[in-house]
């Protein structure tokens, strides 16, 4: 039992979408936290603490999906190429839950939460780390 678990894991961990996504969700949480800290702790404005934990959680996330995702080096283009999509991404959340308008917020949310990463994903697969991909 405990075998075929161990079996289940490691062949859950070998999809790189199953990586993406954990990787995004732990991004997720540093810019939670960070932004809470500034907001809590430092007493700093929202937007502020959002561009701060956005940046640290950017780091985190373009650092691990290069190494541990599309199995890339460190690069400049290729930060800088990662920066745009998660960028695009973000105004392309607000203006689908706009867009979505009368639903309600949570349904709303759900929305951009499920088809964002997918879209993400499939953007950085094909443009930012078309080059090179081992996997």
């Amino acid at each position: 039992m405990q075998r075929n678990v161990g079996i289940w894991i490691h062949r859950l961990f070998s999809m790189k979408i199953v990586r993406y996504g954990i990787i995004g969700g732990i991004s997720t949480l540093i810019h939670i936290g960070v932004a809470s800290l500034f907001i809590y702790a430092i007493k700093d404005n929202l937007m502020t603490a959002n561009i701060a934990g956005f940046l640290i959680a950017y780091l985190f996330s373009y650092t691990m999906q290069s190494l541990h995702v599309f199995g890339h080096a460190i690069s400049l283009s290729k930060a800088w190429k990662y920066f745009v999509v998660q960028f695009v991404s973000l105004i392309a959340s607000v203006y689908i839950s706009e867009f979505l308008g009368s639903y309600n917020n949570y349904v709303k949310t759900l929305f951009v939460v499920v088809l964002m990463p997918l879209v993400t994903y499939t953007v950085h697969s094909l443009w930012t780390f078309k080059n090179e991909e081992k996997s």
